[in-house]
């Protein structure tokens, strides 16, 4: 059988991740996280290392100060955000994170529409604005702080693609003049 590219891909890819989570909210603690605890959970039971974790107020202003303590980490490889990401006044998620991004990885937050869409909210997933992209050779996911949203992203579509987008991360032995970890 021949083997196709995006399985070649995914053959190539490193076999672990190292992860920092950030969950955006104003009222919750590491003890009452919900979708914090449920990520690191789904992460840590595919084989993906925990490095960081973080809450922050919903400003957008903190929000990029943690994906930019994250970015200059040298132990994190991939930043996951969770909450802040709706269409309230308060709600600055998407808006940090797009903001820091050198390349968008648009069809996260389509497929994560979609998914939500066909199996999960109907059409109230047109107020989803999960968002992913790269952040000086960081890979940045960000979605929905709910714990249902939490699951459908990170087990659907992160867990399967995380290997395979740090490998194109790291593509050549490169990121940023370092070589692969």
């Amino acid at each position: 059988m021949i083997e196709t590219s995006v399985e070649q891909h995914r053959n190539e890819s490193p076999q672990s991740v190292s992860c920092m989570i950030i969950t955006v909210s104003d009222t919750r603690t590491p003890e009452s996280d919900k979708s914090g605890g449920l990520l690191r959970e789904l992460l840590e039971a595919s084989g993906f290392a925990i490095c960081a974790y973080q809450i922050v107020p919903d400003e957008y202003s903190d929000i990029q100060s943690a994906i930019q303590n994250g970015v200059a980490n040298q132990a994190v490889e991939a930043i996951l955000l969770n909450g802040g990401t709706g269409i309230a006044f308060r709600d600055t998620t998407y808006e940090a994170v797009r903001d820091l991004l050198d390349k968008e990885l648009q069809g996260f937050g389509e497929l994560f529409r979609y998914l939500s869409y066909a199996e999960d909210i109907g059409t109230a997933a047109i107020l989803s604005r999960a968002i992913a992209g790269v952040c000086r050779g960081k890979a940045v996911f960000s979605m929905p702080g709910s714990t249902g949203a939490v699951r459908l992203a990170t087990s659907r579509i992160i867990i399967p693609e995380l290997r395979h987008v740090m490998r194109e991360i790291y593509k050549d032995g490169q990121m940023h003049g370092t070589t692969t970890p």
